[in-house]
């Protein structure tokens, strides 16, 4: 947790990249989309609240598995926190749910995201982002993100749940991306698979370094 900046926050179309909001898709059969830092934060209080209910654990228990102060946690449910990239990820691994199941409401079929949309999550340290483009339907396993980042620290990603899959495909910019120590250069048009349960990297070797990453979930 980081209280000089926000991690999870809606962009306003006008302002470009830097400041992100949840689609606004028409069509959504009245439901208006989380909009606001407020809306988004409370989602993610909600789905916590969810999800630890269904796993049946303990705050301070979930707290422990994924690494963060109770505090921080209570915070979290309680609405009044604002979570990192790495806080939600800890937190969904802990949970075993994909990180989709902690910010992504249920959508209607057709979806529409333009390049400056989407609720993007910052890491706290790192200069990296990624926007949560799908999150997978009933009897699918799989979510889809669109990331960036610029040249600096490597965003190092902890394991993900046992059994997932990464998919990158680069572009724009130039990137090593892979498992940590197996890492592999791709340029714009490149595609790479690799095991998301292991530690891996994300490191821009050029600005305005963008791609997609499609998550497969067992």
């Amino acid at each position: 947790m980081n209280d000089r900046r926000t991690f999870v926050k809606p962009n306003k179309a006008e302002s470009g990249a830097n400041h992100v909001t949840q689609e606004g898709t028409e069509g959504s059969q009245g439901r208006a989309d989380p909009g606001t830092p407020t809306d988004i934060v409370a989602l993610v209080s909600m789905s916590l609240r969810r999800e630890r209910a269904r796993a049946a654990v303990s705050l301070t228990e979930l707290a422990r598995r994924a690494g963060i102060a109770k505090s921080t946690l209570s915070q979290l449910e309680n609405g009044t926190g604002n979570p990192s990239l790495e806080t939600l990820w800890a937190l969904g691994t802990a949970l075993g749910v994909p990180l989709s199941r902690l910010i992504d409401p249920p959508r209607s079929d057709i979806r529409v995201i333009r390049a400056d949309e989407g609720v993007v999550m910052h890491a706290e340290r790192d200069p990296y982002e990624a926007a949560m483009l799908a999150s997978c339907p009933p009897g699918a396993r799989r979510d889809i993100y669109r990331v960036g980042a610029a040249p600096g620290t490597a965003h190092l990603a902890r394991p993900h749940t046992a059994g997932t899959v990464e998919h990158l495909i680069l572009g724009s910019g130039r990137v090593l991306a892979g498992p940590e120590g197996e890492a592999v250069e791709l340029g714009p048009g490149d595609y790479l698979r690799y095991p998301g349960d292991v530690p891996h990297i994300f490191h821009a070797l050029e600005p305005d370094t963008v791609g997609i990453i499609v998550m497969e979930h067992v």
